[in-house]
Order: structure tokens, then sequence, then C-alpha cells
């Protein structure tokens, strides 16, 4: 290679930590995923912190938290103000993900480290590609060309080709599935030849992935098993990403009336879960083959679903039916929908819990993974209550406060916007505006008829004024004020007031759904307690990850060749030696 290259790892390398690279071509810096753990820690963005401003551009590769994760808090928090390049699903499926992770955190905790507002400052960066679409650098990457290959694993997953003068080729691909799924083609990296570095990860380099066959039969008899004995089974899933597969599947199952299942009901949870199944439908032409002949010649959407029920609260799913299948993030069981429910229904020995995927190192998922058949574990419990009390009074004295203060900056505005219109106005049009008087400094006094002594200075003046016997109504000529797109619309003048509901309309039989639907609406805390929960459910890891494993990898690293590898995200060192002696 005649280039300078360099790849200098941010957070990933020997460990299960989230995936964030840098990569020097030249005098251009790639910044290869922007990924955070499940407890958003600090110490993995302390590297990057100290590059954030020499990163020339942003490269995505999946829309989950060990590639996407820290984006929104490095846009907004770190200043991170460079291209953000990524598919179309990526795009529309991270952005969902985000979305629903945010408010997984503030619905029991006062997360501050990122807002919604900076989820969409942070894709307001990022430019969408198709597969194979060659995107040229400019400035310092003159010369760089990028290209997105599909990856498998999730949609819109990635292989990103970066290539240098149309000579030499950089592939930079983790996480990736060779394999068909049901609605994923397998990676693009057999198009790939002898690239001059390859960048990949070795996270499954001693793991042999069992055949998908059986791990099918194995989701099938575990729900049929817990549905019979009349318990609920909590399946956890990612919010857009490997949850398309398995929900595709239980529709499926669900559908074929030899599986037993069409007695039971099958539900999606989480904050976003229509967008999520909307986003799909419409994503066809990045899913398989299979699906891309059915719809061409069917006009059959896989994810028009027929059994599966969308969910976006626990006062909704507390409407279906049980027993029921429940598919719900997040997958680590740090937050969210998944660790609520685990908490409630993991002390019935009736229900399952049914783990989708690994997580890192010390989360709830990987605690039950590691140490199966536990039948006692301590958690934090967090949850959002009313304020009460005293702590109620305080928090309505303040905002009473708020609005008074409020109200005295909207009265000094009024009257300065009254001032200032009454000066263009002639003398006769200002003496019949009706009078606006602040009393106190937070009221706001206006009178239609003009009573004699309002709206005159105190004050004798050169010149008499003249004398107004009678009272009349104010002829006001309301001048318009308008932009680039017409008149100024005032939302308020439009607004109309919330219908309310009928009591009778709320589920009485589940207290907790009824108690989230009122702390919607009235002011809340977060507290958190340490408590001892016995978990006498039936709790199964079952592998639908979708990535390759140890033997492929070897075997698809010597089909390309690449003149040299770089290999990171493994567990430890020694087993980053084995991978590459078996190599």
């Amino acid at each position: 290679m005649t280039s300078i290259v360099k790849v200098q790892p941010m957070s990933g390398v020997f460990d299960e930590g989230p995936l964030c690279y840098l990569l020097q071509v030249d005098e251009f810096r790639f910044l290869l995923d922007c990924g955070w753990d499940e407890n958003c820690n600090q110490v993995h963005l302390k590297e990057l912190k100290k590059h954030i401003h020499q990163i020339d551009a942003v490269l995505l590769t999946y829309p989950d938290q060990p590639h996407i994760g820290a984006l929104p808090y490095v846009v907004g928090t770190l200043g991170l103000n460079c291209p953000i390049f990524a598919t179309i699903p990526t795009y529309k499926m991270g952005q969902m993900f985000l979305y629903d992770y945010y408010q997984s955190r503030h619905n029991t905790e006062e997360f501050d480290l990122f807002t919604l507002d900076d989820v969409d400052s942070a894709f307001d960066k990022i430019i969408q590609l198709k597969y194979s679409q060659i995107f040229p650098m400019k400035g310092k990457g003159h010369g760089l060309t990028i290209m997105p290959l599909p990856a498998g694993h999730m949609i819109g997953g990635t292989i990103w080709k970066i290539t240098k003068d149309g000579e030499e080729d950089i592939v930079y691909a983790v996480d990736y599935n060779h394999k068909k799924e049901r609605h994923l083609n397998g990676c693009g990296l057999e198009t790939i030849d002898r690239p001059s570095l390859l960048i990949t990860d070795a996270f499954n380099a001693t793991y042999q992935q069992s055949r998908r066959r059986l791990r099918d039969e194995q989701l099938l008899t575990n729900i049929l098993q817990t549905m019979r004995n009349d318990g609920n089974c909590l399946v956890v899933v990612d919010t857009a990403g490997r949850v398309l597969e398995l929900a595709h599947l239980l529709d499926q199952l669900w559908h074929n009336e030899d599986s037993g299942l069409v007695a039971y009901s099958l539900a999606l949870l989480n904050n976003v879960s229509y967008n999520v199944v909307e986003f799909a439908k419409s994503l066809v032409e990045w899913m398989s083959d299979k699906i891309m002949r059915s719809f061409e010649d069917k006009r059959n959407n896989p994810f028009q679903f027929r059994h599966v029920q969308l969910c976006h609260s626990l006062a909704e799913l507390a409407k279906v039916p049980e027993p029921k299948v429940v598919l719900t993030s997040v997958p680590d069981m740090e937050c969210g929908f998944s660790r609520e429910l685990f908490l409630q229904w993991c002390p019935s020995a009736k229900n399952s819990v049914i783990l989708t995927c690994r997580s890192s190192t010390g989360t709830l998922t990987r605690q039950l993974i590691d140490n199966s058949g536990i039948k006692l574990i301590n958690l934090e419990v967090r949850k959002r209550v009313k304020l009460e009390g005293t702590e109620l009074e305080e928090y309505m004295q303040k905002e009473k406060l708020k609005e008074e203060e409020g109200a005295r900056k909207k009265a000094e505005e009024l009257l300065k916007e009254e001032e200032s219109s009454s000066e263009e106005e002639s003398g006769d049009d200002m003496d019949l505006d009706g009078v606006v008087t602040v009393n106190q400094g937070t009221k706001v006094t206006k009178h239609d008829l003009l009573v004699k002594g309002e709206g005159k200075s105190r004050g004798g003046g050169f010149f008499k004024h003249a004398k107004k016997s009678y009272p009349m109504f104010p002829a006001y000529d309301y001048k318009l004020k308008w932009d680039d797109y017409g008149e100024i619309i005032r939302p308020e003048d439009y607004m109309v007031a919330d219908k309310i509901q009928d009591a009778g309309d709320k589920p009485q039989e589940n207290g907790e759904a009824v108690e989230e639907q009122d702390i919607s609406t009235v002011p809340t805390k977060c507290v958190k307690s340490i408590q001892r929960i016995a978990v006498n459910a039936t709790v199964t890891y079952i592998d639908f990850e979708g990535r390759s494993d140890g033997e492929s990898y070897r075997k698809i690293i010597s089909q390309i060749r690449p003149r040299q590898l770089v290999a990171m995200h493994t567990l430890t060192l020694h087993l980053f030696r084995i991978f590459i002696r078996k190599k």
C-alpha cells in the first residue's frame, strides 16, 4: 500500500465493548461506527473526545446500541460536525432505535445524556446511500470513495469498502452474517477479492453455532410448553434490527394451523413498534430474494402482520388476552419494557423468558445467561411515581412562580408591541386603541370601551389635548405579519381542548397500567431501590443474533485473502491469537 493507513481503536478491542475505531487514510480520518455500552459509560468515550474535531466522516454499519448508541451524545454534546454515512434502512431504523432507547431510559430515570432533539440533529447530518453506490469524498478526501455492501445480520447492515485512487481497497466488515435468513440475504464479501486491508472482528472466533432448524424447534417447543401451562412468554429482542426476523418467524408459525398457536396471543411491545413495522413494509427491496419475488408476484408483504398485535405501553399490553407471547425491547434488560415485564413475570413458574442475544458483561441479560438456573437475584428497581404531599406542594409553588414570571414577560412583550405599533399609527388611531396596562408586573388589563383618564400621559404639554366626550369602541386595524411562507400562524388560535376520557374506558384489571396512564399527566419523580427477586420462570438462551461463527470467519477470510488483517472486538488477547493462528 502506497497510502499511509492507520487504525486507532476508540473502544471495542480486546473486550466486548462498543465498536468505535478511527481509520486514517493519508490526511482523511473516518470514524468507523459510534457505539456505546448499555449503561452509557463515559469511559468508552475517553479516547474519542481527544480526536472529535479531527474526524472528517462517520461510517455507520447497524442500527443498534453497540454501533450507533453514542451518536446523539457525540453530535449534541461533544460537537461532532462532519458528514455521516449510512444506508437508508440504517437511517430509519437507527432513528427508531434511539427514540425507543431514550424513552425507555426516561420512563424510569432522569436521563439527561442526550435528548430527542439531539437524535434529530445527529440524523440530519446523515447522507443516505444504497448498496453498491459509489460516493466520492471531497476536500482532504479527494481520490477516496466509499461504497456500502450488504452485511446481513440486520436490515441495511453494511460492509464498507473504501477505495483510494481506484487501486487500494480497505474493507470494514464486522458482525456480518454470510447465511441467508428469512428476511435477509447473506453478506456481500464474496464480491471482494484480495483487499489491501481487512478490518474485522473476532467476537465469535471460538463460538460454534447450532443449526437454524434446531433453534427454531427449540423456540417453538418453549413457547408451546409455556402457553399450555397457561403462562406468558417474554421474548427479549432489540428495537428495530433482529426483531424483524423473529416477528416474521412467529407470525408465520401463528398462521400455520398445525402449530397449535392460533388460540394464543402474540404482541410486539416497544415505544415505536408501529413505526418500525411501517418502515419495514416500505423496505422490501432491501430484504431477501425470496421476499422480493413474493412481493413482485403476489404483492405479499411479509410485514403486513396478521397475528402480531402492536403495543406501545403496558396499558395497551394489558388489553391483550392471556396467555400471550410478547416480543419486547431492550435486549440487555437494563431498562425498558423487557426489564419491567421480567420483574412482573419472573416470580411465576408458569412463565418463561427467552433471551435471543448476548449483551455486555454486567447486564441483566448476560447475568442470566452466564448463571443459568439462578433462583435469586438482586436487582435495582427503578420507576416513576407521582409527587405527593410536601413534594407536590413545592413543585406546584415552583410552577406557579414560573407561570407568573412567564406572564410578566408576556405582558412586557405585549406592551412593547402595542407601543411600537402605536408609533406607526396616526395620532387619532393611537387614541382609539384599547388601553393596555400592567398591574403589579404580572397582569394585563385591556378595556373594550375607552374610559376617561385611560391612555393619556400624565403632565401637561404645550398644546391642548382634544377632549373625548363620549366613550366608544376602539377600531384597531391589525397589521398582518408574514414571513417567506406567508402569514404567521399562531398555534394557540387553533388548539382544541383534549377530550376527557371516561373512567370506564381505563383497564381496571391491571392497576399498574392505569397508573402509567395517569403518570403522563401529573408531576413525577424517579425512585430506585435494591430488591431481591425470585426467578421461578424458565429462562432460556436461544441464539438469534444472526452473526457468522468462528469456523465461517476463517473460511471467509481465507477466501478473500486480504494482504493485511486487523481483527478486533475479541474477548481476550489469547482468543485473538487463537483466531489468527487458525486463520
